[in-house]
């Protein structure tokens, strides 16, 4: 067994491994610059058997000053700073933006969030690996 990276003699069969798993999602987009890994591993005979792929993701923060201003204009400059940073995030050609909150202002904060067009992704499980 290897572990080498990917080249495109390997498409058809990540192609044919991603379409046998059956799960919801589309074939990436190899060709994407944000795909900052791309490796597979072959068994003894050079075939391709698993691959792992890893695409540049964004996390965000919100930073604020909860005694300026009243609620209504700390939430209007939300929602300003808000568009403004998709907008410059996806001309950095970043596809998706996350924010993972404390769970004392979940229920509360994801609302607003909700409000602005964030998307609360309980479909997928995510797990985190700390790189040191």
């Amino acid at each position: 067994m290897q572990v080498r990276l990917y080249c495109e003699k390997d498409l058809e069969a990540l192609r044919r491994m991603h379409a046998n798993q059956g799960f919801d999602y589309a074939f990436p987009e190899l060709g994407d610059p944000l795909f900052l890994l791309k490796q597979v591993m072959e068994d003894k005979r050079g075939d391709v058997v698993m691959g792992t792929l890893a695409r540049l993701t964004c996390e965000t923060y919100l930073l604020m000053d909860g005694d300026a201003g009243t609620a209504l204009e700390r939430y209007t400059w939300l929602k300003e700073l808000n568009q403004v940073g998709a907008d410059r995030l996806h001309e950095c050609g970043l596809e998706d933006a996350h924010a993972w909150l404390p769970p004392a202002i979940a229920r509360r904060f994801g609302k607003r969030l909700g409000a602005l067009g964030w998307v609360r992704d309980d479909a997928w499980t995510p797990y985190c690996r700390r790189l040191t």
